[in-house]
């Protein structure tokens, strides 16, 4: 609950404060209210995450605020903080809106979570940087990082990842059954570019120009001086969607000031909300879902509004949950405005409860840890939170779990297969064989979760790619990619050949994961597929991968590319445009000369 926010910091001068709000009489409105903690160190928190625990004692609560992320511990249940640590430091946008955003909690028990373009950096608990698993040194200076990042690590801070980068204010990430990952993005305010992103690992998602760092407006200028761009189009360079190395967008949503999000896999709602988006998004007032389809390797989606502020304009949605029983429970600052580092209404804040019509009252499951029977039913809940309750308990009962996990394993529900395999893999010498079975699972979301199981316990990965490269779904060979990265099996250029031959020459998300499964081997990516294609190179698919890859080899491609007849004015500008990314080399100037002289 936050009154100290900007230009009325200090106005509480105890600090802002860490609320429990209970219905007690199950009757759909909160009847108790319980301060859990405050201070100064709370001002302007932008996120709340709970970790409870099977007995109710040792919750953990982490708190984004500030320069810091602060995990707060209830030792012995009474819904009181009594210790209070540190987990992340040094991160900039205090008191900014693009600073460091809320956490949640994965299928798999780790943590997920971003911050925006005023984030800058990441610190340990000591102030020192962290250097994360890719070995990079997690800062905004295009080394390779920019803007905003996504991160995932353990529950204790270590293992550091960033997922994705160059957003501008991704304000939450989150994650699905599979272990599939979902965010919102805001615009440069104004330009009607507001996006909805499928979070690739470890994609450049455009923001900044990848280069040099510079914004969209002077190449939209540049642009749109040549020949009048609609309005409609604007956003593909808000987000250099055209440059080679930038992941799509899965939907453009216009103008807005994007907020909380979650993914709803509950049974409550409507069957066209399951296992779907749901946003809230201040600006335009509204709640509503983006019901996801398949795509190539990638989605689209459409809008459905659930919530809007159509006779009170000051319903400023800011956060969307899933509670216990199904229903979404959302939260609104309630606001006259949005936008500017402003807040104008300080007294007040409402939270809506959203249920089918005719639905009455609230009635939670009650739930029963102790027993292996009790956390499987917990696991089936649709709240993340209870989820992870029975993640704990199941993941602590090892061996004793097996039977009950196998069992939710062949459920006809993938999302609960999915949450029985992640604990599966789990059980200790019991992970080869849970991804062998994920691999031989009929969804493909299951088969490239196998994937995903292998890369977290560091397994090889090269025998799990090998059996899945022929896949026929372009969703499970784009994770062979993911998986690929950096990988320096000797295997590894060959697979990506194979990959790579199956690129129809038309879906960008299977273009962008062959350009984040060749990084740092492009060389030998490229010369491996080559060699494969042979004569053929010269295809709709073919001149894609050229596009996409930043090589020497690729440069005296594109330079034969551009000067092809057949080339059209747009073919040739794109080609040229791939050549700005390639590092000065031999065969970069000869390109280019040979493209010069072409045009005399």
């Amino acid at each position: 609950e936050v009154v100290n926010y900007r230009r009325h910091k200090g106005k509480r001068p105890e600090g802002d404060r860490i609320l429990i709000l209970e219905d007690t009489k199950g009757t759909g409105k909160a009847d108790s209210v319980k301060v859990f903690a405050q201070g100064p160190q709370f001002d302007s928190a932008h996120g709340v995450c709970v970790l409870a625990t099977p007995d109710g004692k040792g919750t953990k609560v982490i708190v984004s605020c500030g320069d810091k992320v602060i995990v707060l511990t209830d030792t012995y249940g009474v819904d009181k903080a009594d210790k209070e640590e540190v987990l992340f430091s040094g991160i900039s946008g205090t008191q900014h809106d693009h600073g460091i955003h809320a956490f949640n909690v994965g299928p798999d028990g780790r943590l997920y979570f971003n911050f925006g373009n005023s984030g800058k950096q990441i610190k340990n608990a000591k102030g020192e940087p962290i250097v994360d698993r890719a070995g990079n040194t997690v800062e905004d200076k295009g080394k390779p990082y920019r803007e905003g990042m996504v991160f995932r690590c353990n529950l204790d801070g270590s293992n550091l990842e960033t997922l994705g980068w160059n957003f501008r204010n991704n304000w939450m990430v989150a994650v699905d059954s599979f272990g599939t990952l979902w965010q919102s993005d805001n615009d440069d305010d104004g330009n009607r570019g507001v996006r909805i992103n499928f979070v690739m690992e470890f994609g450049n998602y455009g923001y900044k120009d990848e280069l040099s760092g510079a914004g969209w407006g002077d190449a939209w200028k540049k642009a749109n001086a040549k020949a009048k761009i609609p309005d409609d189009q604007k956003f593909r360079y808000h987000w250099h969607l055209d440059d080679p190395g930038v992941v799509p967008n899965l939907l453009n949503t216009g103008a807005g000031s994007p907020t909380g999000l979650a993914v709803y896999e509950g049974s409550l709602l409507p069957q066209e909300f399951r296992g779907q988006i749901i946003h809230c998004d201040a600006g335009p007032n509204v709640t509503r879902a983006y019901p996801v389809e398949r795509d190539g390797a990638g989605y689209k989606a459409r809008i459905v509004n659930i919530l809007e502020g159509a006779r009170d304009k000051w319903f400023r949605p800011s956060d969307v949950k899933v509670a216990p029983d199904g229903s979404l429970i959302v939260a609104d600052w309630y606001d006259p405005g949005v936008g500017g580092h402003n807040m104008q209404d300080l007294d007040r804040g409402r939270l809506f409860r959203v249920t089918p019509k005719g639905h009455v009252g609230y009635k939670v499951p009650k739930f029963n840890f102790e027993t292996v029977e009790g956390c499987i039913e917990a696991l089936k809940n649709p709240t993340p939170s209870v989820r992870y309750v029975a993640w704990q308990a199941l993941n602590k009962m090892q061996a004793k779990a097996q039977p009950a996990l196998a069992k939710l394993a062949t459920d006809a529900e993938p999302r609960l297969r999915a949450r029985a395999l992640w604990l599966l893999a789990a059980i200790q010498g019991n992970t080869p064989a849970t991804i062998t079975q994920a691999l031989a699972d009929k969804s493909d979301d299951i088969r490239a979760m196998g994937l995903r199981i292998a890369r977290m316990y560091n397994l090889d990965v090269i025998p799990v790619v090998e059996k899945l490269v022929k896949d026929a779904s372009p969703l499970v060979r784009r994770e062979c990619l993911i998986a690929l990265r950096h990988n320096q099996s000797p295997k590894a250029p060959a697979l990506w050949a194979q990959l790579a031959q199956q690129h129809d020459g038309q879906d960008r998300w299977y273009l962008e994961a062959l350009g984040i499964g060749a990084d740092k081997q492009e060389e030998k990516c490229l010369a491996a597929w080559l060699a494969a294609a042979g004569d053929k190179w010269n295809s709709a698919a073919g001149r894609d991968i050229v596009w996409r890859v930043h090589t020497p080899k690729a440069a005296e491609l594109l330079g034969k590319l551009a000067l092809d007849k057949a080339a059209s004015p747009a073919d040739r500008d794109r080609y040229l445009r791939a050549l700005d990314f390639i590092p000065k080399c031999k065969e970069k100037d000869d390109a280019l000369a040979a493209i010069a002289l072409g045009a005399l």
